[in-house]
């Protein structure tokens, strides 16, 4: 199975992920500003270290696909929860689409994903 060559997952993922980024701390930020900068460092850094090969171009510690997988999910959770915590119902059922839609657009990749994990790769 080739991977998936399509524009529009990578840019709503990073859209999600953009939202996580800055919801989650947000929700985090009246608890504890350690909690919230923790986050973040977890939220950015997690993928950043933790990557399949063949999905980027640098990989520093490579994973199985389905570990990417799961970190997109993390994305995925942290910024719909975060953003019905942190900010006004609109913006939340913003979000929410946004996240259901890259759910669909990355089926492409994350059956690409397991099928590395099936070849041993």
């Amino acid at each position: 199975m080739e991977r998936p060559d399509d524009r529009t997952a990578p840019v709503l993922r990073f859209a999600t992920e953009l939202a996580a980024w800055v919801a989650t701390p947000w929700a985090l930020s009246g608890h504890s500003w350690l909690l919230a900068v923790l986050a973040v460092v977890v939220l950015i850094g997690l993928p950043t270290v933790f990557s399949t090969p063949g999905d980027k171009a640098q990989v520093i510690v490579p994973v199985p696909g389905r570990v990417t997988i799961l970190l997109v999910l993390l994305q995925l959770a942290a910024a719909v929860i975060s953003a019905w915590l942190a900010w006004p119902s609109w913006a939340a059922v913003l979000v929410s689409l946004l996240a259901a839609t890259t759910l669909v657009t990355e089926r492409r990749r994350w059956q690409w994903l397991a099928s590395l994990d099936r070849r041993g790769a």
